[in-house]
């Protein structure tokens, strides 16, 4: 069974399918001004902050051997279109995903030395900034996943990049279809996992009732769908569903804290709460 994102207070969700952060904080976020081009997004009103980067100061790290940029989109869409230098990990770059979703351990974090050696081989180390980032709605990609694993292995040079691809478009800036290679390195250094980054299914079994489960996928797969290839049709008995994208705005980038924190309490859920999210 695939880990759920066990999360203490708010849930920030920029792909909440992936990754939720915590969020505290007021103030208003704008994208554009009375037509005129994008100011760069504010992300210092969110609590946990430093695991996200705006598209400007992404640019300005372009080129820079100090960054290893990495697109989690699913191959065709990296194939078409992609940020220079960003080399394509797919979905479940940093997971097992032998077998079939449903089988035992499928899609959970890969084992601490599998996970030293991709690493590696993708040129992460602990002293360059990591960026992970996917198109929010041609997607969602594993981006907040990825980031979410790596700072579970303890690792905090990583962050993705607000409003992903389609809000780094929006921008104007560029795109290309000449594929990047990683340059591997040695020396990658994890920490024992954090377990309390992890829901398992044992853990959301036992505390059904006593905390609540968002379900972030679409209205038709929490109502049974299984055309994403989930190996059973439904959802976990009490999880309310949250669709990723009631989190964002027009443009991908995620809706002000105060936003979220009333959209999480129409469901009762309020940022002093344990939950889990699947």
């Amino acid at each position: 069974m695939r880990q759920s994102f066990k999360i203490k207070q708010l849930l920030m969700g920029i792909l909440a399918l992936v990754l939720l952060l915590a969020v505290s904080g007021c103030g208003k976020q704008t994208a554009t001004v009375d037509g005129q081009a994008p100011k760069e997004f504010d992300i210092s009103v969110y609590q946990n902050h430093d695991s996200l980067i705006t598209a400007q100061q992404l640019k300005g790290l372009l080129g820079s051997d100090n960054l290893v940029l990495l697109d989690c989109n699913k191959p065709d869409l990296y194939a078409s279109e992609h940020i220079p230098g960003a080399i394509g990990i797919g979905l479940q770059a940093f997971s097992d995903a032998v077998g079939k979703p449903g089988d035992p351990g499928w899609g959970t974090i890969k084992n601490k030395e599998d996970l030293q050696k991709k690493l590696a081989s993708l040129g992460i180390d602990n002293k360059k900034t990591i960026v992970f980032y996917s198109d929010v709605f041609k997607g969602p990609g594993a981006d907040g996943r990825a980031v979410w694993q790596l700072k579970l292995a303890g690792m905090d040079n990583v962050k993705m990049l607000v409003g992903g691809l389609s809000y780094w478009k929006e921008l104007g800036y560029e795109v290309t279809k000449e594929t990047a290679q990683p340059k591997p390195v040695t020396g990658v250094v994890l920490k024992d996992y954090d377990q309390g980054y992890i829901a398992t299914k044992d853990y959301v079994f036992s505390n059904l009732g006593k905390q609540a489960i968002v379900d972030v996928r679409t209205d038709g797969e929490y109502k049974g769908s299984q055309k994403s290839g989930e190996p059973r049709g439904g959802h976990i008995t009490g999880a309310v569903n949250i669709l990723w994208t009631d989190l964002l705005n027009k443009d991908g980038t995620p809706k002000t804290p105060d936003e979220i924190k009333t959209l999480m309490a129409s469901y009762n859920i309020k940022p002093s709460d344990d939950f889990v999210v699947c």
